[in-house]
């Protein structure tokens, strides 16, 4: 219980920091003002926040550890590039359990550029976590960027869909979006695992029998891609 209150007040000054922030500019509010504003002490502000530009940030440290969390290792039949899409699924329904930060928070870091450089080195705390969990847990053989790009595109995806989320003002379903890119990324990779199949060579005799199965099986390969 005291580590939810303690949690909603870090939500409740940034909150009110970031109404500060676009009524009166960044530049202009002090942590002072802020701790004013929110009713509490200069001194609980800075338990919470490092500085003024974390502000804007209350939940990226704990989505952090929800996505850290998520990143498990392989079982049941899943690779890790389907772990790493239901982990970033997790943290976009995550992001949009609090839609109105979202929608604040993009409005800031269109008006302040320091925000905007902080926005930017939190999201790259993200890709670190998924681009680490590939590279220990993809097979190995494969070839040296494929962590680093996939990793990439996932993250690029995510943040499309929380972006075009914030541009309409909330009015986009984000998580479809999300799950169409993700659906793409598995047809992808589906496709570059059938093309790098090992073909199978075989000497068979020439009967009525062997050519009626090998148009079978020409058929089959047509109707499947």
């Amino acid at each position: 219980m005291a580590a939810d209150r303690g949690l909603e007040n870090k939500y409740r000054i940034a909150e009110t920091a970031m109404g500060l922030f676009l009524e009166q500019g960044y530049e202009s509010v002090t942590v002072e003002a802020v701790a004013d504003a929110a009713q509490v002490s200069r001194r609980t502000v800075f338990r919470h926040f490092d500085g003024k530009d974390e502000l804007a940030f209350p939940d990226h440290s704990a989505r952090l550890e929800l996505l850290a969390r998520h990143l498990v290792k392989p079982a049941g039949g899943r690779s890790p590039v389907d772990i790493v899409i239901a982990a970033t699924e997790a943290v976009l329904l995550d992001f949009l359990s609090r839609p109105e930060l979202v929608l604040r928070r993009y409005q800031l870091t269109r008006l302040v550029p320091e925000l905007r450089r902080r926005e930017v080195l939190e999201h790259e705390r993200y890709l670190a976590l998924t681009t680490a969990y590939l590279r220990d847990h993809l097979p190995a053989g494969g070839p040296s960027f494929l962590p680093v790009a996939l990793a990439a595109l996932i993250d690029a995806i995510h943040r499309s869909a929380l972006g075009d989320f914030a541009r309409s003002g909330g009015k986009v379903d984000a998580y479809a979006e999300l799950a169409e890119g993700m659906e793409w990324v598995r047809r992808v990779l589906a496709a570059e695992r059938q093309e790098g199949d090992p073909l199978l060579l075989a000497v068979l005799p020439d009967t009525a029998a062997v050519r009626q199965s090998l148009a079978a099986l020409r058929d089959q390969a047509r109707e499947r891609f």
